[in-house]
């Protein structure tokens, strides 16, 4: 999730959460070309240009972004690519760009999307019950008007972790339809308990719940990163920023695997032996933001940046679907 755009000489100024710190994982060599896989208001962008970036390829799923983007951006270095990460090897490949000395992923809602009250992501403002990046396919409506209860119940408990999973389902079906993200948060709050001045809004993790179903975001947050594998040259720099802990768990599982730091072996599940050669060295600890970027952006606090260089090792092959 970036951080919030503000005006400055009337074109929005922009500063994505932990850039400083993600600049410096990347370790920018001017004339590099690296691409951002999460463009949104186009802050990673801008600042891998103001660092030396030969060029950039930035991508994003949502036409808005990628509409904005010459005008927030208006660089010629910079390349927008209407697609999502998870499709940046062929993509690349086709460009004859591949591969790339750096690619960063910011995982989650922008907050572009999340302040416009019409694409429906926010529990805090009404709008049509939405939730698409891509503006394309079902939406969440679609999906909390069709889905039986059980698989409503699944998602919100798998992804917003919520205990009162099954209760939440039930009230949901027993409200259809719902076409409104207040009507959602109303009943979240009527479920949940509600109010004035509480410090977290109960609706919450059912909006981050069904946001992250309708987006697929964790299957392609797993293809993404290997995409990202196979089109790093050696020596590349991967920077990923997430926001809950389901993502820094899928990254961090990732990086332990790639890099060859998976958990030994025991006489119940042997070490595999002669398996493949290690894709990444992790070069850090996970990054939280400072003190001072989360009083200037709240949103900010629960992200985390994980960064790792790629070896010369072949990218290991994807599995079959």
């Amino acid at each position: 999730m970036s951080g919030n755009p503000s005006s400055v000489s009337g074109a929005p100024a922009h500063k994505p959460v932990l850039v400083d710190e993600v600049v410096a994982g990347l370790a920018i060599v001017p004339g590099e070309v690296h691409v951002d896989g999460t463009f949104g208001a186009g802050g990673y962008t801008r600042a891998m240009l103001g660092a030396g970036a030969g060029r950039v390829i930035a991508f994003d799923r949502d036409p808005d972004a990628i509409a904005t983007g010459p005008s927030l951006v208006p660089d010629s270095r910079l390349t927008l690519v209407h697609e999502r990460f998870s499709a940046m090897g062929e993509v690349l490949a086709e460009m004859g760009a591949a591969p790339v000395d750096g690619i960063t992923l910011d995982i989650g809602v922008s907050s572009m999307q999340l302040d416009q009250r019409e694409r429906g992501f926010s529990f805090r403002d009404d709008g049509p019950l939405d939730m698409r990046m891509s503006q394309e396919g079902p939406t969440a409506a679609d999906f909390l008007n069709t889905a039986d209860e059980a698989e409503i119940a699944r998602v919100i408990r798998t992804y917003g972790d919520e205990p009162k999973a099954r209760g939440l389902a039930r009230a949901i079906v027993a409200a259809r339809p719902l076409t409104r993200t207040s009507e959602l948060s109303a009943v979240c709050r009527k479920v949940l308990g509600w109010h004035a001045g509480m410090k977290t809004d109960p609706a919450t993790r059912t909006f981050q719940a069904i946001r992250i179903h309708v987006n697929a975001e964790l299957e392609e947050l797993e293809a993404g990163l290997e995409a990202a594998e196979r089109s790093l040259r050696e020596g590349g720099r991967l920077a990923v920023v997430t926001f809950h802990s389901l993502e820094d768990r899928i990254v961090k599982q990732f990086l332990k695997v790639r890099s060859g730091a998976a958990p030994a072996g025991s006489r119940h599940r042997p070490a595999v032996a002669d398996g493949p050669a290690p894709t990444f060295r992790q070069v850090a600890k996970p990054v939280a933001p400072s003190e001072a970027e989360l009083k200037d952006n709240p949103r900010a606090r629960s992200a985390r940046l994980r960064t790792a260089i790629r070896t010369d090792a072949p990218a290991i092959p994807r599995k079959a679907a």
